[in-house]
């Protein structure tokens, strides 16, 4: 997005620069030219234009209308991540930036992304407001407690790129920074299989699903005390009351850590309350899980495959 940028702010700035210089020039020559003569000198009265008053109002009216349709496009593609960029999730704790890959690696104060490859990244904070900065990227968004907010980027030049905080954050705020490394693809995968890692996150997810026994009540028959989270993420949910929810990152966070706030309908408020038992990464990981978690494949008019009817209770098929 940086060239996007540049062009509508140096647009923005030579507008202002041509409407400053346009008035200064205006207020000394007239200045000059109706400057008082005499000392007993009575200026003459001068009727107004209407096509002057008109030109004036007309025309910053249609600039100002192209800076905020231009503004706004580039907003909403900034708000946009692309359907296939490859996510990337972001605490950021004070003072420290920890970041999680899909494939499991983890990184903190450090990103490593390939050249030419759109990135999206997933962002909470576990303790105050941070601010996620990039200057050589023009991006920057807030990081929020309790809430996921998203940026997206698309490298375009191998290189390391400082990483800011740009919100004043605490007494380290600071120091609270880091570096975005882009790398050749090769080079990228190889620096991803190269570092220690135990499985992918989704994986850890699993893991950390069954240690909590969520498997217990959360069948992917749905015949369990909870719904089945088969195919959930994206799904439109049907809560008590008749309200309907769309199963996003946040609502999947908040019906983690405090799952009374929305009952589905159907069930009970039965399932503990897990807010400050998992951490915001635990959380991220069994986020990925549950996303992971594909609706069994089956045949036209067939309710299912017999693989997936053999299937434990909370484990449902992985995608690649």
């Amino acid at each position: 997005m940086a060239d996007r940028v540049d062009a509508l702010f140096f647009f923005l700035l030579g507008v202002s620069l041509f409407i400053s210089l346009l008035i200064l020039v205006l207020i000394i020559a007239f200045c000059i030219k109706y400057r008082r003569r005499a000392p007993n000198e009575i200026g003459a009265p001068i009727g107004g234009s209407i096509k002057l008053e008109t030109f004036w109002m007309v025309v910053p009216l249609l600039l100002s209308m192209v800076m905020f349709g231009w503004g706004a496009s580039l907003y909403m593609s900034m708000q946009h991540p692309p359907p296939q960029a490859m996510e990337i999730y972001v605490v950021g704790k004070q003072w420290m930036w920890k970041l999680q890959h899909p494939e499991g690696q983890m990184e903190i104060n450090e990103l490593h992304v390939p050249v030419g490859r759109d990135v999206k990244l997933t962002m909470t904070s576990e303790d105050v407001i941070h601010d996620f900065f990039v200057p050589a990227f023009r991006i920057k968004a807030d990081v929020l407690p309790a809430r996921y907010t998203t940026i997206w980027f698309r490298p375009t030049k191998a290189g390391r790129y400082h990483l800011f905080c740009s919100q004043y954050c605490g007494t380290n705020h600071a120091v609270m920074g880091g570096w975005v490394t882009v790398m050749e693809p090769a080079e990228f995968e190889a620096w991803l299989a190269g570092g220690p890692v135990e499985g992918s996150l989704a994986e850890a997810g699993e893991r950390l699903f069954q240690q909590l026994a969520c498997n217990n009540c959360h069948a992917s028959s749905g015949k369990g005390r909870g719904p089945s989270l088969v195919g959930l993420h994206g799904s439109t949910v049907r809560l008590q009351g008749g309200q309907t929810v769309i199963a996003d990152d946040d609502y999947l966070r908040e019906s983690i850590l405090n799952p009374r706030a929305k009952i589905v309908a159907g069930y009970g408020p039965d399932m503990p309350v897990f807010q400050g038992l998992v951490s915001e990464e635990q959380v991220l990981q069994l986020i990925a899980y549950i996303k992971s978690l594909a609706p069994p494949q089956a045949a036209p008019g067939q309710p299912g495959t017999a693989a997936e009817s053999k299937r434990p209770a909370g484990e449902a098929k992985k995608l690649p």
